[in-house]
């Protein structure tokens, strides 16, 4: 019987040693972003990876080097250093809420058999810049690139819900509160109510509040600050969408926290 052992080359020996030490350091990084963990010692990092002190301390030296890790010399603990930061504003600035909402407006659109839009914020308004329509005979759509109040419709009510109080203040002291419908909000206290009650759920709804005979469901997606970085509704005729409601709804809010973990949102 041949008992010989395969021999493993130097080389290979090494590429595995570089790859282990790899891992291990992304794992020490991956830590600092779990919550509570904005600063780190070494026997706490040791003890949640199963690491040595001494392959920790290896590990945050080579990470010093980079700028990735930072140390407090008085309390001898860690942060994420200045690089890891030009590294997530790297990722930020290339995240771009049209493009990653496509595929969510196409699978909405096609699982609840209505149209889909996503709208961006331009001041004290906001406009459509993307919708997908159902292949059936009587849809709704959507004109993009104009713009609409923060106050009237589904996919508004959305932004104003989810802004600062601060702003929603500084909207309703500054912009007429104007009519674009017959169900249009008109009243200040109505509407703040509105939006307590947006808050609490999570999306908005209208009914011929922007368009008559429309009816829709919307909900912000969120960016990394918490703040609405778009709104992403589901619409169709006023009539037919009164019963379509409360599944679009759940649907909706199924697709925006996605969006809203892929643009850096952590609540």
């Amino acid at each position: 019987m041949d008992t010989s052992k395969p021999i493993r080359s130097r080389g290979t020996e090494s590429s595995s040693k570089t790859v282990a030490t790899v891992e291990r350091a992304a794992d020490v990084l991956v830590l600092f972003a779990e919550p509570g963990s904005i600063t780190l010692g070494v026997t706490e990092i040791a003890e949640r990876l199963g690491l040595s002190k001494a392959a920790v301390h290896r590990i945050l030296a080579s990470l010093r080097v980079r700028g990735l890790i930072e140390l407090d010399v008085n309390t001898r603990r860690y942060s994420l250093g200045v690089t890891t930061m030009r590294l997530g504003l790297a990722y930020l600035d290339r995240i771009n809420i049209r493009r990653i909402a496509a595929p969510e407006l196409e699978a909405l659109s096609r699982s609840l058999s209505e149209t889909a839009t996503l709208s961006i914020r331009t001041g004290n308004s906001r406009v459509y810049v993307d919708q997908v329509t159902p292949s059936r005979e009587v849809i709704m759509s959507v004109s993009l690139g104009i713009p609409y109040p923060l106050h009237a419709g589904g996919s508004s009510k959305a932004f104003l819900a989810f802004l600062d109080e601060e702003e929603v203040d500084a909207y309703l002291a500054d912009t007429p509160l104007v009519r674009l419908t017959e169900r249009t909000i008109l009243d200040e206290d109505v509407l703040r109510k509105e939006l307590k009650t947006i808050r609490r759920r999570g999306y908005a709804q209208s009914v011929s509040e922007r368009q008559p005979g429309s009816a829709s469901v919307a909900a912000p997606v969120f960016d990394h600050h918490g703040r609405p970085a778009g709104v992403i509704s589901v619409c169709g005729p006023a009539e037919r969408f009164r019963g379509e409601a409360k599944k679009c709804a759940e649907a909706l809010l199924e697709s925006t926290r996605k969006l809203s973990a892929e643009m850096g949102y952590g609540g």
